[in-house]
């Protein structure tokens, strides 16, 4: 079960690396949204994977906590893309 875990977390932690450079690097605004919105996700996945690691499932708690904001942060992008946002693409 410890290798699953360690697997899972050095894949999830490959993920973030790569969506930050796609957040930080992203050729138009929609691109960096969807990345964010990928950044919370992988996030949340490492909560859960420590939180089943650890036994504790308090850790739980915080990754719905961080689901839902990365929720709303995406839509509030895309009211906010919608209104006529800046857009490069």
């Amino acid at each position: 079960m410890d290798t699953v875990i360690l697997i899972s977390q050095v894949i999830m932690g490959l993920a973030l690396v790569l969506t930050f450079v796609r957040v930080v690097r992203g050729p138009s605004l929609p691109d960096r949204v969807v990345a964010l919105e990928l950044f919370s996700t992988t996030v949340v996945g490492l909560v859960g994977v420590y939180a089943i690691q650890s036994g504790v499932a308090s850790f739980l708690d915080a990754a719905i906590v961080i689901a839902l904001m990365g929720f709303l942060a995406a839509i509030g992008f895309a009211r906010f893309l919608e209104r006529g946002g800046p857009r490069d693409d």
